[in-house]
């Protein structure tokens, strides 16, 4: 791929090449730090180990490897699955193949709901523009430059309303959503994120599309060969993370991490706090990014998926903790 020469090597393995960077980019990424260390981290050995003949998994062991030193590329996606919880460890591999099947079925019988409304759904394309107005009547062809597809009746029922009105917000976030990956020079795998977006938006009309929705989803899109995967994946990450991005007047969602993450400072460095106070940052709205997306964007694409699989590695029940987080 046209680009995509320009990798990191570390720890004697090519680790960047699972993920290759466009070479026009390499200054403005992070440097990965994140090493495969052999015993430690959990290979594709260890995890096909960790299964039985009919396919029960040995969880703890699997945590404690990944506490040592993550997962290795090469089966993240697979391994994510199970960490999010979409899978029962006592589980055999019939059981989940037939979970996964039903899965698959039902996601792609949303997917064509969504694709009636609107056609661009699953087709390799999406939106970067509005394609109805927000009264709910079509906007004139002429209007709209370069556009791929327009509502051409008035639409009424405010919740398909609300969800056609944000399809363009998701795809100017997909547009900039990792894109100093060479994956993400495809237009088909940038149209398989808004699809999960989108997707998941009609069917969470609660909480809809928020920014930095794209930055959580993204890692699933590129870890999970198949889209209905990936959305479940992304799904159960949600069901942990959707508090983060519903926000009221009154309050914001990672309003309380910011206040978990203010004390963690006064205690761990008061001076610093005391610094942050003068500067009228006691607040800590700063961080909000930071905490909203998990570091995605402050961290490579490898270490911000090696600090999510420790932290969610590190507590029982497989979800993200906020004061732990904070602390990193």
């Amino acid at each position: 791929m046209i680009g995509c020469e320009f990798m990191w090597k570390l720890g004697g393995e090519d680790l960047q090449g699972y993920f290759p960077v466009r070479s026009e980019c390499q200054a403005d990424v992070p440097r990965t730090r994140f090493k495969s260390r052999a015993g430690k981290t959990l290979s594709a050995r260890r995890w096909h180990a960790a299964f039985t003949e009919d396919g029960h998994l040995d969880m703890e062991r699997v945590l404690r490897r990944i506490q040592r030193g993550g997962i290795h590329p090469s089966i993240k996606g697979e391994v994510w699955e199970f960490l999010l919880g979409g899978y029962d460890p006592d589980s055999t591999f019939d059981e989940r193949t037939k979970l996964r099947n039903h899965r698959r079925e039902q996601y792609y019988a949303w997917k064509e709901e969504c694709q009636k409304m609107v056609p661009l759904v699953g087709s390799g394309k999406f939106v970067t523009m509005a394609i109805i107005a927000e009264d709910g009547q079509p906007l004139e062809e002429s209007s709209v430059e370069n556009q791929e597809w327009l509502v051409k009746t008035s639409v009424t029922d405010k919740r398909v309303l609300q969800w056609m009105l944000v399809l363009s917000q998701i795809g100017l976030d997909v547009i900039r959503t990792d894109r100093y990956l060479c994956f993400y020079e495809s237009e088909s795998n940038q149209a398989r994120l808004w699809d999960v977006l989108a997707i998941y938006t009609w069917l969470n009309p609660d909480i809809g599309y928020v920014q930095g929705m794209n930055d959580i989803c993204s890692p699933m899109i590129i870890l999970l060969e198949d889209e209905a995967d990936a959305f479940w994946c992304f799904e159960r990450a949600m069901r942990r993370l959707r508090e983060n991005f519903r926000t009221t007047e009154t309050s914001m969602g990672v309003q309380t991490q910011l206040g978990m993450l203010s004390q963690v400072i006064q205690t761990v460095d008061p001076r610093l706090h005391q610094h942050l106070e003068d500067l009228d940052g006691g607040e800590y709205l700063f961080a909000i990014r930071m905490l909203m997306v998990l570091f995605r964007r402050e961290f490579s694409f490898l270490d911000a998926l090696y600090l999510w699989e420790t932290v969610v590695s590190d507590d029982v029940g497989y979800g993200v903790q906020s004061k732990q987080l904070c602390i990193i």
